[in-house]
């Protein structure tokens, strides 16, 4: 065993601390992970502050990691000791199942086991995430990092890339679709990325008119207002597709009342739930799906994807004793797109 300094929420109700795990030592298809870099994820907030329920305490957040393979098991042929690579949102799951058989495991039928605030496929070994210096990890769940990206912009791509890639990957879009992207913070500014180097014709809507200038900065080709009056009826069946990212509460109909005919309308976010009209679907035949990150062959499409577009995320990088202060920012909004966490700060401190 490793004895591995981490930062830590105790509690729901007390800031991130300093704290020390035990990481195994290799199993024989198994690597450890010595970790770079590491994304603060909103849902990390959601997580510690326990505001989705069932939060398992001590937890170690953390699951956009970045690092470099330092132990590997006598039986892993995948990687070899200096490897740069990735963990994302999970760490394992059942291998049996269909979902998992067809590369989609973060459906697995029998639960995945998260990066963090979950329990091995074992059932009782909690798993602690990437705000700690090492990790250990089955082969099968190391995703390969394309060379010449820089690292801590890369991190954010295993959760906020992923997340937004897939749908769009999956539901088909292409050169010359018009896309909307329905927010841009750190999912949103991934998704305005993505979808342009897939060709779109992009348009972020917020409701925050000074992010006009950031969208365009960022690659959109058009900018919406959504709190104007009457921008929802001027761009009424105007988009193939949309990507909507909010995790407030808004109105689904507004947006599907944007779609063309055959549109397709996709969440990410998972706002308070709100009525839907059966008529926004049924009057253009549009669909209204969701979308979780992604299975491991499509993290990694997705990262061979970004490396040959140059697509990484906009970050703010910081020193894990900052880590309570990034989140009181990352809910005001004040980070351009992705808090990510430099762990050499953990290693000296």
């Amino acid at each position: 065993m490793n004895t591995t300094a981490a930062y830590a929420a105790i509690t729901a109700k007390t800031p991130l601390v300093p704290y020390s795990i035990e990481r195994r030592d290799p199993g024989p298809h198994e690597v450890l992970i010595d970790i770079l870099y590491c994304g603060v994820c909103h849902s990390d907030i959601h997580q510690v502050r326990d505001e989705w329920g069932g939060s398992i305490f001590p937890m170690v957040p953390g699951h956009e990691i970045v690092g470099t393979v330092v132990k590997a098991g006598r039986h892993v042929s995948k990687w070899k000791i200096g490897d740069t690579v990735g963990v994302g949102c999970f760490v394992d799951s059942c291998h049996e199942c269909e979902a998992c058989k067809e590369g989609e495991e973060q459906f697995c039928e029998a639960g995945m086991s998260a990066t963090y605030n979950s329990y091995e496929q074992d059932g009782k070994t909690l798993t602690y995430g990437g705000y700690s210096t090492c990790i250990t990890v089955s082969e099968d769940y190391v995703l390969r990092i394309p060379a010449g990206l820089p690292l801590e912009r890369v991190a954010p791509l295993l959760c906020a890339g992923i997340t937004t890639y897939s749908p769009l990957r999956h539901f088909g879009v292409k050169a010359g679709d018009y896309v909307a992207i329905v927010g841009l913070g750190g999912l949103g500014h991934m998704g305005v990325k993505i979808a342009k180097a897939m060709g779109a014709f992009v348009t972020v809507l917020s409701h925050s008119p000074g992010k006009r200038d950031d969208a365009l900065a960022l690659g959109a080709d058009d900018f919406i207002a959504t709190g104007e009056k009457g921008v929802f009826e001027v761009n009424a069946k105007r988009f193939d597709f949309i990507l909507d990212t909010i995790s407030a509460k808004h109105d689904y109909n507004d947006y599907l009342n944007l779609l063309r005919r055959d549109g397709t309308m996709v969440l990410v976010g998972i706002p308070e739930p709100m009525p839907l009209a059966a008529g926004s679907l049924v009057m253009q035949r549009r669909k209204l799906a969701g979308s979780l990150i992604g299975g491991i062959r499509e993290t990694q499409e997705m990262l061979d994807f970004c490396a040959e577009h140059n697509v990484v995320s906009d970050v703010e990088v910081i020193p894990i004793q900052k880590v309570n202060e990034a989140y009181e920012r990352v809910l005001k909004s004040d980070v351009h797109y992705r808090f990510v966490i430099d762990i050499a700060s953990l290693k000296k401190s």
